[in-house]
């Protein structure tokens, strides 16, 4: 005889029973996620190394500041100490008021460069970065390669074929001159982030504007160019501080001959290629250096966040 085996059922549920009578399934057990944490030694020697680093940026800038304010002796007795025997601002103000350094005319001089080559290098650079970036054929990755291949090439070694196009152009020791090799300068690195922050922006409004009757040109400087506000936050960060820190090119472009000095060449002027008057050479680099220093401390994170924002697709 077979043998009857019971089975437990669940008990019927009326179809208006509440939900909570009803069986359900049990809810999945959750995975406990572990939190890797760097061993103690990784994090001790990451902070030595970025100690070690922060040193080798910050102690000649803070005997560049502390000896502006100091006189000869005690500058080349005690180099890295100050004290309130020792502090004085007249060698600051004697920078100011310097007869072979015009500190507030070389700013003047300076500001008008960083002007125009931001306004030049990206009214330039702008438009072919975007023909670049909505372009799809190899053509145009060609094009984008030959501007970069201009950041492998030093601008010091362009200098001397420079001088002789312009010299041919009528250009040299002029302002126009420099104002056209510094935007030249400029376009590799400006056009390749400006490629590469466009090919993250949806071709979706370029055909919204050409919906709209817009050509292309005020597609791109009505609709696109607005939203690039991060990348030529960028922009102007990094090609103001290169015009403000460079030496070689006025030096040699515009020459002591033009009678136009930038902060750096109206720094060397004022110095002088055998001077040991430490009362001048400290308060006058502090001049020069300040604008830059107070400029990329103020705007870092529009270098960041620019950078960023041409990395991801949004």
């Amino acid at each position: 005889m077979p043998s009857l085996t019971t089975r437990s059922t669940p008990a019927p549920v009326a179809d208006g029973a509440p939900a909570a009578a009803r069986v359900a399934p049990p809810p999945p057990a959750r995975r406990r996620t572990t939190k890797v944490r760097t061993p103690l030694t990784g994090r001790v020697v990451k902070w030595i190394v970025l100690g070690a680093t922060a040193l080798v940026m910050l102690v000649p800038l803070y005997i560049m500041v502390i000896n502006a304010f100091k006189p000869q002796e005690a500058i080349i007795s005690s180099p890295l100490a100050i004290g309130p025997d020792t502090f004085s601002l007249e060698y600051l103000q004697a920078a100011l008021t310097s007869e072979k350094f015009n500190v507030v005319r070389a700013y003047g001089v300076t500001l008008l460069f960083v002007a125009l080559v931001n306004l030049c290098g990206i009214a330039l650079a702008a438009p072919v970065a975007y023909v670049i970036a909505r372009g799809r054929s190899k053509w145009h990755l060609g094009l984008l390669l030959l501007f970069v291949s201009g950041l492998f090439i030093p601008g010091q070694v362009t200098l001397i074929p420079v001088v002789f196009v312009l010299r041919v152009l009528g250009l040299i020791n002029t302002i126009p001159g420099f104002i056209l090799f510094e935007t030249a300068a400029t376009l590799p690195v400006t056009i390749f982030l400006f490629a590469a922050y466009l090919r993250t922006v949806p071709r979706d409004i370029d055909e919204a504007a050409a919906l709209d009757g817009a050509g292309r040109i005020r597609a791109f400087w009505s609709c696109v160019f607005p939203i690039m506000r991060p990348v030529v936050a960028t922009i102007v960060v990094l090609n103001s501080i290169s015009v403000w820190n460079d030496f070689v090119s006025p030096q040699i472009i515009l020459g002591p001959s033009s009678g136009i000095y930038t902060v750096t060449t109206g720094v060397y002027a004022a110095v002088g290629e055998f001077s040991t008057d430490y009362t001048t050479v400290f308060p006058t680099l502090l001049l020069a250096v300040s604008p830059a220093i107070v400029f990329f401390v103020v705007m870092q994170r529009h270098i960041i966040g620019g950078l960023v924002a041409g990395a991801t697709k949004g």
